[in-house]
């Protein structure tokens, strides 16, 4: 199922780029959304396949091209593309911390079917929002057949010129960037969870309202969303300001570097899995500072890559490339799964090293090319500046 829903992606895009445009495909991606949480709400077998497909559907629909709209959102050259990337990546957070709270309660307490109904109250309420906001969408996400911009219009007819195709490489290549960091970043959600509750000590030496003194295990899941909400705009501000005084920050570096910096964090799991074996337990802290190095790497590198790609993605395939980046994601989230399981076999300092040995290693490597690469994107991030108030009428 999770797999299906990143490759969905792809379809979604070309639909849009070929015959919708971004700006509707999200709507029908909204209103399949709010369907198949509806139609989960319904006790029965039917209606548990029929919703997911449903949702499958719609999130291959809306995934991909509100992404899209958000780089189109910024004219070419504008610093601030990164930073709304981030400011949105944010805006995702908050929505997946505070779901996983309340609808994971409702479900809990009154069961899954009122919280799967909840959901899709909540996603009608955001596609309410959706279209009270379209005053404000006039010029973006409009499909290019119909678009009244004579160069736009032709772009969908018109071959890939040699520039357009030297920057589908270099992201392909940023795109095998992205597996390799999913493929390690994953592991929160399984081999770093199985983690937190089997063999780290969560005892404090007080007690907290209602959970007493053991810390659930659970909570660290919310600390990536958490170092997300209160670092996301520092880290974009740091990057936009390295740019404006002329230090390197191109995408790729930043994508690299997010890498490296990930890889860096799970020397601190390797820690903890050294602290396991010869004390039988791992404190707390080795997760969190893993967790803050992961968080840190994925804010260089994911919102940076979906920048990237309504930088250097041709127009008439704007939607079609952010769909193929989600299913490399869903990709690396299946090597993750791999991972995970091959900690029975080599024990977690072994994986845990590994991959921080790994991903540093291939950090490293992609980073020698990384000026031979630049190249091949033409120069298009070598215009970016603060804008003024008449560039961005």
């Amino acid at each position: 199922y999770t797999m299906l829903v990143y490759v969905a992606s792809i379809p979604g895009g070309w639909i849009a780029d070929k015959f919708l445009g971004q700006k509707k495909s999200v709507l029908v991606g909204g209103i399949l959304l709010v369907i198949g949480h509806s139609v989960l709400a319904i006790e029965e077998m039917w209606a548990f396949y029929s919703g997911l497909g449903f949702i499958i559907a719609g999130v291959g629909m809306l995934k991909p091209n509100i992404s899209t709209m958000v780089g189109g959102l910024y004219k070419q050259g504008d610093i601030r593309r990164d930073k709304g990337f981030t400011i949105f990546y944010i805006g995702i957070n908050v929505g997946a911390f505070l779901s996983s709270l309340i609808v994971g309660t409702v479900g809990e307490v009154y069961g899954w079917h009122y919280g799967f109904g909840l959901a899709g109250i909540g996603m009608a309420l955001g596609l309410a929002q959706y279209l009270v906001g379209q005053k404000y969408l006039k010029r973006v996400g409009n499909f290019l057949g119909s678009s009244e911009v004579a160069s736009e219009k032709e772009a969908l007819n018109k071959p890939l010129t040699k520039i357009e195709k030297d920057r589908i490489v270099v992201l392909f290549i940023s795109f095998i960037l992205v597996i390799v960091f999913w493929g390690a970043f994953e592991q929160a959600g399984g081999l770093m969870n199985i983690y937190a509750s089997e063999k780290t000590n969560r005892i404090l030496s007080f007690s907290l309202p209602f959970i007493g003194n053991e810390i659930p295990a659970s909570w660290f899941q919310s600390l990536n969303a958490m170092f997300i909400i209160f670092l996301g705009t520092s880290v974009a501000g740091y990057w936009a300001t390295r740019k404006l005084k002329g230090k390197l920050s191109t995408g790729l570096f930043k994508m690299i570097l997010g890498l490296i910096i990930m890889g860096t964090g799970f020397f601190f799991m390797s820690a903890a899995a050294g602290e396991y074996n010869s004390d039988g337990s791992s404190a707390m802290y080795w997760l969190v500072l893993a967790y803050l190095f992961h968080t840190v790497g994925e804010l260089c590198i994911s919102p940076v890559a979906l920048s990237y790609i309504t930088k250097l993605a041709p127009l008439k395939y704007g939607s079609f490339m952010m769909g193929i980046y989600f299913a490399m994601t869903g990709f690396g989230n299946k090597v993750a799964g791999w991972l995970g399981e091959s900690a029975s076999e080599f024990g977690e300092f072994a994986v845990f090293t590994g991959i921080a040995v790994f991903c540093i290693a291939f950090g490293a490597l992609v980073m020698l090319f990384r000026k031979k690469l630049e190249a091949l994107t033409h120069g298009a991030e070598d215009d970016e500046h603060e804008m003024t108030a008449e560039e961005t009428a």
